[in-house]
């Protein structure tokens, strides 16, 4: 399919819907609810995961259904640092048999997981411009669907009721 990619109304709603355009009221919602850190990642994606799920979750843009996407992030940056980390102590070129002198296969994979790791936090606003687009609300992860019952005391309904982790990874 051509063309760009459909932005989710939530995000056009928080930005304010500067095009105008007709919504999708008929969207998916997940439930919110922080997903379970998995066991397979590496070390390091365990270390960001921990750094940022919580937090995200507060933000309402990690739910239960982002698990895979933001592992995807988390496993992407721990391979970037550890590409970057190999490239700070080797250098980012060798010499060759010949004398010539030649990238190492560490660039590559560092500038691979970095495209992979910036696509994803764009997806959860984790880049100042992808941030600078969203209109938050609270900040405590919550916002009233209905505005007018917010307004008369409508009673608040519990955020996060099925919650499937902590935040935390388990080794």
């Amino acid at each position: 399919m051509a063309g760009r990619k459909p932005k989710p109304t939530a995000l056009k709603e928080l930005e304010g819907n500067p095009g105008k355009r007709k919504m999708n009221t008929k969207e998916p919602v997940p439930d919110k609810g922080m997903p379970a850190c998995p066991k397979w990642l590496l070390p390091e994606a365990k270390k960001e995961w921990e750094r940022l799920a919580k937090l995200m979750n507060q933000m309402g843009v990690l739910t239960q259904v982002d698990m895979a996407a933001f592992a995807a992030y988390c496993q992407s940056y721990a391979r970037w640092k550890e590409a970057q980390e190999h490239i700070d102590k080797e250098g980012s070129t060798f010499e060759t048999d010949k004398g010539y002198q030649q990238q190492t296969p560490w660039v590559g994979i560092a500038n691979t997981n970095q495209k992979l790791m910036l696509q994803a936090a764009a997806e959860f606003g984790l880049t100042p411009s992808s941030r600078s687009r969203i209109i938050a609300g609270s900040g405590k992860g919550k916002e009233s669907e209905d505005e007018m019952e917010e307004l008369l005391g409508a009673p608040e309904r519990p955020y996060g009721a099925s919650s499937g982790g902590s935040g935390r990874c388990d080794s």
